[in-house]
């Protein structure tokens, strides 16, 4: 029988672990940690029964995913949920843009916005389905969908500060600028619209989801579909070199590039090993998770029913601070991320104390400590905010690459999504899954289409190997 070896037990690791077990291939699955997941792992990190997401939280990319929707996670115990409202920017002066699942929703409460918004959202969420799969998959190659994918890839590709002209509302033009920051970058480089439109887009057509039971559900259910299919997952395993690695005709890497560069050496070919060696991480994240009495008291209503809330107020602001962490230097005010996930998932709350999930941009690498910063910006929101926790854990951009080896300096992209590594991934090729190395991938979110629970980078990773395979 063909083998297969996959290092790395993150959604993307799991993902080209089943689609080679669903093939016919023995798959075996190396994890350094003790608990499968990656980004996924979830658990009690301040009282008994409130329940936290160490990383990835909310999953817009990953409901619809061409991986989710072919692999039925939901029968391997899987479940999504849904909060009343999926994001909410607030604003000084007590207004907020809203994001509703519903296009239509969100464009009517957006005044002299909600033509643009129609003409942004609304064919491409009903198309999702079809351009899902090319922008999926590396965007440098003949689109299955072209007419439906032009749609959505045009205003992609200007940057978002560019595309933030057109709006004519600080709400509108905020809460665009707000997801577009998902991205880590600057919001004046080309094509730092294309990650903030790709989240809205699948947002609109599946919303921002979170999974009942935390987002190590994900990675649980996963694991259960592999084991169906007679893979298996090693764990504590930390692969430091080829000697560490079982004999296999395939093997995959849910690393970084660098990780890669390291541990194959002089096997890689020099212009992969050059490549690898340079690759760049981008801004880091700094977390801090709450436990709260009551909640959050949001100045704005919506706030306190929404799943996420982005905190950076007004669009130049935003566009300011990223600005700012790209270049090493940390914001007063830094764009800080709110995950209210028991609000779509009750049972992570312990009585009337719920888990409050935050993080904020910080330059790579951030040595100081960004509490205070993301405390501050909560209470410009929702005065009062201090005065209702009760207890907090910290993660710190050295303490995120301690959890995952491939969040480099903090960096949960693993990676810079500059305009040549989210067209092309770790190096200039229109193969960006191939290492140079007979029979060996790497299919980590340095990869096409980047980060997210979606799956699609190990996915891609797997069918080209087959391929190559066959």
């Amino acid at each position: 029988m063909t083998t297969a070896t996959v290092v790395g037990s993150g959604p993307n690791g799991l993902a080209a672990a089943i689609t080679l077990a669903s093939a016919g291939l023995e798959v075996t699955v190396l994890e350094a940690a003790d608990t499968i997941g990656g980004g996924t792992r979830s658990g009690e990190a301040i009282l008994p029964g409130l329940l936290h997401d160490h990383c990835s939280a909310i999953h817009p990319m990953a409901v619809g995913s061409p991986f989710s929707r072919r692999v039925d996670l939901e029968r391997y115990g899987l479940r999504w949920a849904w909060p009343e409202l999926d994001c909410v920017h607030p604003l000084d002066d007590g207004t907020a843009g809203v994001l509703h699942r519903s296009v239509t929703a969100t464009a009517n409460g957006l005044g002299a916005d909600e033509k643009l918004w129609r003409t942004l959202f609304e064919r491409p969420a009903a198309n999702y389905d079809q351009i899902s799969g090319d922008i999926m998959r590396p965007l440098l190659r003949i689109p299955r969908h072209p007419i439906h994918l032009a749609r959505f890839g045009i205003p992609a590709t200007v940057p978002a500060t560019l595309l933030a002209r057109a709006f004519r509302t600080e709400a509108g033009r905020a809460l665009f600028g707000g997801v577009a920051a998902h991205a880590f970058q600057p919001l004046g480089r080309p094509l730092s619209a294309s990650i903030g439109l790709g989240i809205l887009t699948a947002g609109h057509r599946y919303g921002w989801a979170v999974a009942v039971g935390g987002s190590q559900r994900i990675a649980d259910s996963m694991a259960d579909v592999l084991a169906d299919h007679g893979g298996k997952i090693e764990t504590g395993v930390r692969v430091r070199s080829i000697a560490d690695l079982p004999p296999s005709d395939i093997t995959i890497w849910d690393l970084a590039p660098t990780a890669v560069a390291e541990i194959l050496g002089e096997r890689l070919p020099s212009r992969v090993a050059r490549a690898y060696r340079r690759f760049r991480y981008g801004p880091g994240a700094f977390k801090v998770d709450f436990a709260v009495e009551g909640g959050v008291p949001w100045r704005n209503e919506d706030a306190r029913r929404a799943g996420t809330v982005h905190l950076g107020g007004s669009f130049a602001e935003i566009a300011a601070g990223e600005r700012d962490i790209d270049a090493g230097r940390m914001p007063e005010r830094p764009f800080v991320l709110v995950g209210q996930q028991y609000l779509a998932d009750p049972g992570r709350s312990a009585g009337s104390i719920h888990p409050v999930w935050t993080y904020a941009h910080v330059p790579n690498g951030y040595t100081g400590d960004a509490t205070d910063a993301i405390v501050t910006q909560i209470e410009r929101f929702a005065p009062g905010f201090r005065d209702r926790v009760v207890g907090t854990t910290t993660r710190t951009t050295t303490e995120f690459a301690e959890y995952n080896a491939n969040y480099v300096g903090g960096n949960i992209m693993t990676g810079a999504k500059d305009l040549s590594q989210l067209l092309f991934g770790p190096r200039k090729t229109l193969q960006p899954y191939d290492i140079g190395v007979p029979g060996h991938y790497l299919c980590s979110a340095a990869t096409p289409p980047g980060p997210g629970a979606h799956g699609m980078c190990g996915v891609n990773a797997a069918e080209r190997a087959l391929r190559q395979l066959r």
